[in-house]
């Protein structure tokens, strides 16, 4: 099974913004109860668009610069990414099929291009 991968200040350059396609970011902390149920969802997400979508974890209280580069005050937030570009985000924990229907929304976007 395909898990997401960990995003790190450090590697955000390589892991996000150099990818092409859609690449969501889980932006969680250990403490956070929310980030705790969103956790499963975003693995089974990441498995089922498994070579249509990457996903990936960065730890927030880990990793600083990036959620204030992007502007995160709340999480669980799910931000995505398009071609190394933001383009939307998801604040709380939202359900799989709310979800899903973002990603599918953004891979058409993508396949509109």
């Amino acid at each position: 099974m395909v898990h997401p991968v960990e995003v790190t200040d450090a590697n955000f350059a390589s892991e996000v913004e150099a990818q092409q396609g859609l690449v969501v970011v889980d932006c969680w902390a250990a403490w956070c109860g929310p980030c705790r149920v969103l956790s499963p969802v975003v693995d089974a997400l990441a498995a089922e668009y498994e070579g249509r979508a990457k996903f990936g974890k960065l730890d927030i209280d880990v990793n600083s610069a990036i959620p204030q580069r992007f502007n995160v005050r709340s999480i669980p937030t799910l931000l995505y990414f398009v071609n190394g570009e933001l383009v939307d985000r998801t604040v709380g924990a939202l359900p799989k099929l709310v979800l899903g229907m973002k990603v599918e929304e953004h891979l058409g976007a993508l396949a509109a291009r």
